[in-house]
């Protein structure tokens, strides 16, 4: 009888690892699995390093936007969580106003589509996105529009991981990803026909340059859209528990100070755009874009358990249970500018560029 329960068991323990490890690795299909966590293109020992390294940077978000190490630390950034990202979130690091009777990826991908149609391309139209991440909009957004997508990011483990999905979903003809910084982007002026970004250029220490940049390279008469991370009309500058919230965003995203929604269409206008239209896409009758984080906490905690087994056996490196944890605390900083509704992660502006130059 003994046998017969320590049989069980184990039986039941390896079920058990079986099933966290390969029924839940991906998030998506063609995701991530939890064994293959890792920290990027760091190295697996120094993954602890390089996550003390950017949190000691990125903990006084006021005193870096104007840092020139604020792209290095992007990049390390993106080094660390890209991989838990798309294991435990799925290949589009971004949000979406949930949608009533439609799964999250089915939300994602009209979140994705309207941002490509609010740009007015036609198939064969050459785009850019701008900060593409792993390219989970690029691929929806050239399967919906059958444009050419030109996807930029200055993280080079994405740009490999964004060129393998592409091929794997059949859409490599249509996709390029290039590896590079949006703030000094390595294409001509006037080369492509509009562009988009989505809770990308948020990651800039100055919106004006990186929308410099963009307006430099659209052609004359192009549209170009962004979903913007910005703190709302209802954010207090002198409320301590708004400040904690928008500063914990800051500290685990990588962003080198939330701006405020007004500053937006003033920076757009002050490179040259035309602005079409503002609106924060996240105000009602949207449904709420931070639902899919309250409903994830369980989730989280099964991945923290699986996450942590894995480093202490050396498959995942050490330094990610930092990391993972981390990016939970963040989740609940969003989950309150979400609540309170201070913050919002798709305030959406559409620019056109001037078919002539301005005077001004």
């Amino acid at each position: 009888m003994d046998s017969l329960a320590l049989f069980c068991t184990g039986a039941l323990l390896a079920g058990g690892i079986y099933w966290f490890v390969c029924i839940l690795g991906p998030a998506e299909q063609k995701g991530k699995r939890a064994v293959d966590l890792s920290g990027g293109s760091i190295s697996a020992d120094k993954v602890q390093d390089n996550y003390k390294q950017y949190w000691s940077f990125f903990r006084r978000p006021k005193e870096i936007e104007t840092a020139e190490k604020v792209p290095d630390f992007v990049d390390t950034f993106y080094n660390l969580v890209t991989d838990i990202y798309e294991w435990g979130w799925g290949q589009s690091f971004h949000f979406s106003p949930s949608v009533p009777g439609k799964s999250h990826r089915d939300a994602t991908r009209l979140h994705e589509e309207m941002a490509v149609d609010l740009i007015d391309v036609k198939p064969g139209d050459r785009i850019l996105d701008v900060g593409c991440g792993v390219g989970g909009p690029m691929r929806a957004i050239a399967a919906h529009s059958n444009a050419k997508v030109v996807g930029i990011t200055i993280n080079e483990y994405q740009v490999n991981r964004a060129r393998l999905h592409n091929k794997k979903a059949g859409l490599d003809s249509l996709c390029e990803v290039v590896c590079g910084n949006f703030l000094q982007m390595p294409f001509p002026e006037n080369s492509f026909d509009g562009a988009y970004s989505i809770e990308a250029t948020c990651h800039a220490p100055k919106l004006e340059d990186v929308y410099a940049e963009i307006f430099r390279v659209l052609k004359p008469g192009s549209l170009y859209v962004s979903y913007e991370w910005v703190t709302t009309d209802k954010y207090k500058v002198n409320d301590p528990e708004h400040v904690e919230i928008i500063q914990g965003i800051e500290r685990g995203d990588a962003l080198p100070g939330l701006r405020s929604y007004t500053d937006i269409a003033e920076t757009a206008r002050k490179v040259g755009f035309d602005v079409v239209k503002e609106k924060d896409l996240a105000k009602p009758p949207a449904q709420p874009w931070w639902t899919r984080l309250k409903m994830g906490r369980i989730a989280y905690w099964r991945n923290h358990i699986l996450i942590t087994i894995l480093a202490a056996l050396g498959i995942a490196p050490k330094g990610t249970v930092d990391v993972h944890e981390m990016l939970f605390r963040t989740a609940d900083y969003l989950t309150k500018g979400g609540d309170t509704g201070i913050f919002t992660p798709m305030h959406m502006i559409l620019c056109r560029k001037p078919e002539t130059p301005s005077n001004s």
